[in-house]
């Protein structure tokens, strides 16, 4: 069992190579925006905790986000691991995913960064927005804005698991092929415990 946060900011490649890992290691993927859209498309008792906070402009608290990560995990109690993608964002949601791992009677075995400049990730996004629809994809105002909140808000997670020897970084730029066997290497020298 591997259980991996795959870590960087918006436009970094996260979605497209954790694609590749769940093939690639038989692994399942938990991106909380399709959790949320999940349980809340399905009026579940969190999704409807979920829509409350929302509808009022509020941030979900973590203890929705992890009741919901807890519903996934326990779903697929028989996977060979799992693969965190948007989540956790602060230092408090990742001692609660540890705390929630330990419950399971299994740990977070390494954080892998993709480490993508901003000028790069700047363009990407704006691609992606050409097709997407997003119009927070389009607005380099708003693109530039996500990056600094990652910087300042959720890279305090990386030094979190950098001070338990867990976290790796993997250069981002590349062919999808050229990162995907970066992030292999890194995943294959990770100390795997229960």
């Amino acid at each position: 069992m591997i259980n991996l946060i795959l870590f960087g900011p918006p436009g970094s490649g996260k979605g497209t190579q954790a694609a590749h890992l769940v093939e690639r290691y038989n692994l399942v993927h938990i991106s909380t925006g399709d959790l949320f859209r999940y349980e809340m498309g399905n009026n579940t008792p969190l999704g409807l905790q979920a829509k409350s906070y929302i509808s009022k402009g509020e941030l979900v608290p973590d203890a929705v986000t992890i009741g919901m990560l807890r519903n996934k995990v326990e779903a697929h109690s028989d996977a060979n691991g799992f693969i965190f993608d948007g989540f956790p964002r602060t230092i408090p949601q990742a001692e609660a995913l540890d705390h929630l791992m330990a419950e399971e009677g299994t740990v977070i075995h390494a954080l892998i960064a993709l480490q993508v400049p901003d000028e790069a990730i700047v363009e990407r996004i704006k691609l992606r927005g050409a097709t997407s629809g997003r119009t927070d994809d389009s607005d380099e105002n708003i693109i530039r804005n996500r990056i600094n909140v990652y910087k300042t808000e959720t890279t305090p997670v990386f030094d979190y698991y950098a001070q338990q020897g867990k976290s790796h970084s993997v250069n981002g730029l590349g062919s999808i092929e050229e990162i995907l066997a970066r992030l292999c290497a890194a995943i294959e020298g990770i100390e795997r415990k229960p």
